[in-house]
């Protein structure tokens, strides 16, 4: 089965001479990046080498959620949800946005334990949540909730639908003035005395005094070639879409074994709750040993394979020029396959859970690749060796929830306006200064 289905969107052909700004990469961050330049009046071109959200954009669970972040991260989700809250008014498209509570479960006091710890993050800063037990927790989980010692509900928390919200967002960015080119891949930087002056793209080259880099996935790649060292990593995640059946929680909910979202469409998003598949290529030996700490927090919820990825990933890494077709022209969309066993438990967890989905059908399953940083959370920064270049990538499976607060602290970081939070969590420095491996 290919990748989620997409609505079409209404490219522009043509690209500027010069802009103030180019954004690299057409998913939700990118979008919402070029959507808060142009509003501001910034002439700005967003350059996707596929299609718009073609890639974890589109394929993630559609979680909006303050449950369950980073501490580091809570600010700037704050202010993400208060976006979400007005982005179809604000776009005049279709987000798919709704406020359905998130309850992540626990089985064991273990768990329980956990989840209160993580709660006093969230009564920090006034946030809503609570911890639900007995009665209380099997009314929002009906017929499952009694097999649960304890679930933390949070009712602001929402979701929204994947396959629409970057569309959105990108349609009005190009509403707004922006210049939108899908299968347009940027294949260098253009750089004077150290400084940005535009870039190189597959169909010509673009003035610029700023480019952000926002291509999820391929940052890395793309950043290694113009000598700049970012630590990331790719990880598969594997997601299912079944038909709508009755008798299953209106609220979305991550357990042991599966994670589980209506969608607008009345069916069903369901995962291998936290289970990832994460694939040996030549970058686990390069830079693995700053993910320890992370490998080792979820060391049961990685399945480590060796797959055709160490031999497409070696070819990509071979430097090239402006003048080069590059690895962004080779695969236009990555749409890795699924791993089946992942799919497997999940569907087997969720039905255990909810036997009413045993009459639901798969009616379609992709896998994404998430980009992860060694501390998972991601860099949102200017590159201080580099004036006049930005980077917004490394979300590491949080960036649809966090992708238009992102998009928000991206731009105030490109014109210099005063920040919506303080973004030296998230600086690229933070990882220090090294060779290019």
């Amino acid at each position: 089965m290919p990748g989620p289905q997409l609505p079409h969107f209404n490219s522009d052909r043509a690209l500027p001479n010069a802009v103030d700004v180019v954004v690299i990469g057409g998913g939700i961050v990118g979008a919402s990046t070029a959507l808060e330049l142009a509003e501001r009046g910034h002439s700005v071109l967003l350059c996707e080498k596929g299609q718009i959200a073609g890639e974890q954009s589109s394929r993630n669970w559609g979680w909006v959620r303050m449950s369950q972040r980073d501490p580091r991260e809570m600010a700037l989700m704050t202010h993400s949800q208060r976006i979400w809250e007005g982005l179809d008014a604000r776009t005049g498209y279709a987000t798919g946005y709704t406020k359905c509570g998130i309850m992540f479960t626990a089985g064991s006091r273990k768990r329980e334990a956990e989840l209160l710890a993580w709660a006093e993050h969230l009564k920090a800063i006034g946030g809503e949540g609570h911890m639900l037990r007995g009665a209380a927790l099997e009314a929002l989980t009906p017929g499952y909730g009694h097999r649960l010692r304890a679930g933390f509900h949070t009712p602001q928390d929402g979701c929204a639908e994947p396959q629409m919200a970057t569309h959105a967002i990108a349609s009005a960015a190009r509403d707004k003035g922006a210049v939108v080119v899908t299968g347009c891949a940027v294949r260098r930087l253009d750089v004077e005395a150290g400084r940005i002056r535009g870039v190189l793209t597959e169909k010509g080259r673009v003035t610029a005094t700023a480019v952000v880099v926002a291509g999820g996935a391929w940052s890395r790649l793309f950043l290694r070639n113009e000598g700049i060292f970012l630590p990331q990593l790719k990880v598969l995640n594997s997601v299912m879409r079944l038909s709508p059946v009755e008798g299953v929680p209106e609220t979305a909910l991550w357990a042991a074994g599966f994670g589980l979202r209506k969608r607008a469409d009345g069916g069903y998003t369901v995962a291998s709750g936290g289970e990832n598949t994460f694939d040996i290529v030549p970058d686990t030996f390069r830079i693995g040993h700053r993910f320890i700490p992370a490998f080792l927090q979820d060391v049961t919820a990685l399945r480590f394979r060796l797959s055709n990825r160490w031999g497409i990933e070696t070819r990509e890494a071979r430097p090239w020029t402006g003048q080069d077709r590059t690895p962004f022209e080779e695969t236009r969309v990555l749409d890795p396959q699924p791993s089946q066993k992942a799919l497997r438990r999940g569907l087997a967890a969720v039905r255990d859970a909810f036997p009413a989905l045993e009459k639901a059908d798969v009616t379609q399953s992709w896998g994404g690749l998430i980009d992860v940083t060694p501390d998972e959370i991601p860099v949102i920064s200017e590159v201080q060796a580099r004036p006049g270049l930005f980077v917004s990538t490394g979300y590491s499976g949080h960036g649809f929830g966090l992708g238009p607060g992102a998009g928000r602290l991206t731009a105030d970081l490109v014109t210099g306006d005063a920040p919506i939070v303080d973004p030296r969590p998230f600086r690229l420095s933070r990882f220090g200064s090294y060779p290019i491996i």
